[in-house]
């Protein structure tokens, strides 16, 4: 794990370029992004770790990945106009 650079602890708490971090959060664990502070986990992309995960899944996570739809939404008039000309 990185360590955090340039942070400093403060009275309101750890300080990097002027941003307060709050520590990470459990769904964080395993994420790339998370960097070490005297002994406390915190992310390096964003301040607040646990408003992102708030609505579902953190747009910074290294170690989860998304979900895709298996079957791509296909006009049926344009598939039959395609399959009409001989394409695809």
């Amino acid at each position: 794990m990185t360590p955090l650079e340039n942070a400093n602890r403060t009275n309101e708490g750890v300080v990097v370029k002027g941003f307060v971090l709050s520590p990470v959060v459990e769904q964080c664990t395993g994420c790339d992004r998370i960097r070490e502070f005297e002994g406390q986990q915190f992310c390096s992309s964003y301040p607040l770790p646990e408003k992102k995960w708030l609505s579902g899944r953190c747009n910074f996570a290294t170690h989860v990945k998304v979900q895709s739809s298996s079957a791509a939404k296909v006009n049926p008039l344009k598939a039959s106009k395609r399959a009409a000309k001989g394409g695809r």
